[in-house]
């Protein structure tokens, strides 16, 4: 994505540290949530994976087309999902964005302002990138008011939170919650950066 070297740094850190933590949730969960964690976790990985500065390593042209693909299977799998409740509506929506930003990178124009981090170009339809923009500002606000009354509660009661959690740090709610918060956190800066 576009902008400084090291606020790619700190997406991919995000986004891998993401990545990891989904797949560790995959142990502790069953069914219908171990695979939100795997579908989170593929997430994490390729954003990560887009978030790579171009400066140290500029992917070739055809890696936005593979992006595009993993990601509209992922969006594919959501839609199939997004009868079973309201969550996989958030993972379609972040699929999407995932393929939008993709394809735009993929533009003509936006390859070589991706390669020389120029000033003022946009990767794709403002209107579009508002739009998500304000979806993820939307879902960050709300994310972040659910993970204040966790916080508030758990003080003091770790040992008892870490004992009642059934599968150690990977089954505690407000964790899976924070690792959503950090993704959507991760996509805002994406789309800001594009």
């Amino acid at each position: 994505m576009h902008g400084p070297a090291l606020s790619g740094w700190l997406l991919v850190a995000l986004c891998t540290a993401t990545g990891v933590y989904c797949l560790l949730r995959t142990r502790a969960g069953v069914g219908e949530e171990r695979r939100a964690a795997v579908g989170e976790a593929v997430m994490g990985f390729g954003m990560a994976a887009m978030a790579l500065p171009a400066a140290v390593l500029a992917p070739p042209e055809w890696v936005w087309a593979v992006y595009a693909a993993v990601f509209g299977a992922a969006a594919l799998h959501g839609l199939l999902a997004v009868r079973h409740g309201g969550h996989h509506l958030h993972h379609l929506v972040g699929s999407l964005a995932m393929v939008y930003m993709a394809v735009a990178m993929a533009a003509p124009g936006a390859a070589g302002a991706h390669a020389g981090h120029t000033a003022g170009t946009t990767g794709g339809i403002p209107v579009l990138t508002g739009g998500l923009l304000l979806y993820y500002t939307a879902y960050v606000l709300r994310s972040g008011a659910r993970l204040v009354p966790a916080a508030a509660t758990a003080g003091g009661g770790v040992g008892r939170a870490w004992a009642s959690a059934g599968g150690g740090w990977a089954g505690r709610p407000e964790l899976t919650h924070a690792c959503r918060l950090s993704m959507a956190l991760a996509t805002l800066a994406m789309l800001v950066t594009m």
